[in-house]
């Protein structure tokens, strides 16, 4: 990080040296050391991105079917990639192909992001056991005969309700069905996270579906037709019945 911090600064002062040279004779910019200063700040970027995946240079010239000296070059600001050449590697590497023209590694963001997902593991656990405790409660059961038909101790369920303690996802399962919920009960639903999770289950479910189903559903054109659809499946179940009637009446 030190490293880019020094790039950038020195770029910022080539900058500002430029701008006061506006006003009086006008100099010719080094585009040759500002050239040169992109180029070291790309290869930090770029070897940040590569270690912080877990991939050799090696991993990244297989990728690109280049030599692996071009990549170490590369990272050591000797050579430059070109944009397609760049755009596979933030694929390969995990990153937005953003962060090679930002001046932000990504190991300057671990210890907050560790620190992130700490707090949100830990209220998470509170929010479960929260859940875990309404559903119990909603079923008339008390903690003593789930936990003889779990095969868990009281003192256990009593820390997962507080939150105190993670539950194990086998006795979660197990927990779940007693209380006579499912496990998407106990799903996040209202962060970033939890709303990617619940794209990703409804991709999958998408996906599964019948192949006409899916290319009519997919078709812009019969996006009316699905909201007709739609505005059917939240009708009361007797304006359904009038509807059908309507539609067989002119059918006929």
């Amino acid at each position: 990080m030190s490293d880019l911090q020094d790039i950038a600064a020195r770029m910022k002062a080539a900058r500002e040296k430029q701008q006061e040279e506006i006003s009086g004779p006008r100099k010719p910019y080094d585009f040759g050391e500002s050239y040169r200063l992109r180029s070291k700040m790309l290869g930090v970027l770029m070897r940040d991105a590569r270690l912080n995946a877990a991939r050799t240079i090696e991993d990244c010239a297989r990728l690109l079917n280049i030599e692996p000296a071009l990549v170490e070059s590369w990272e050591y600001g000797d050579a430059v990639p070109s944009l397609p050449q760049l755009e596979l590697l933030a694929y390969y590497l995990d990153v937005p192909v953003s962060h090679f023209w930002g001046q932000q590694t990504l190991d300057s963001d671990k210890a907050q992001k560790i620190n992130a997902q700490s707090e949100y593991m830990q209220l998470r656990d509170r929010m479960i056991g929260a859940l875990l405790r309404q559903a119990r409660e909603e079923a008339g059961m008390e903690l003593a005969e789930i936990a003889d038909t779990a095969h868990v101790s009281v003192e256990s369920l009593q820390q997962y309700e507080l939150g105190e303690v993670a539950i194990p996802m086998s006795e979660l399962s197990v927990i779940s069905n007693l209380v006579n919920r499912n496990l998407d009960y106990f799903l996040e639903t209202t962060s970033y996270i939890g709303e990617l999770l619940r794209i990703q289950e409804e991709w999958k479910r998408f996906t599964d579906l019948d192949p006409e189903i899916r290319a009519f559903a997919a078709n812009p054109l019969n996006v009316a037709f699905i909201k007709i659809a739609i505005t059917f499946s939240k009708m009361p179940a007797a304006e359904l019945r009038k509807a059908a009637e309507g539609l067989l009446e002119i059918a006929m």
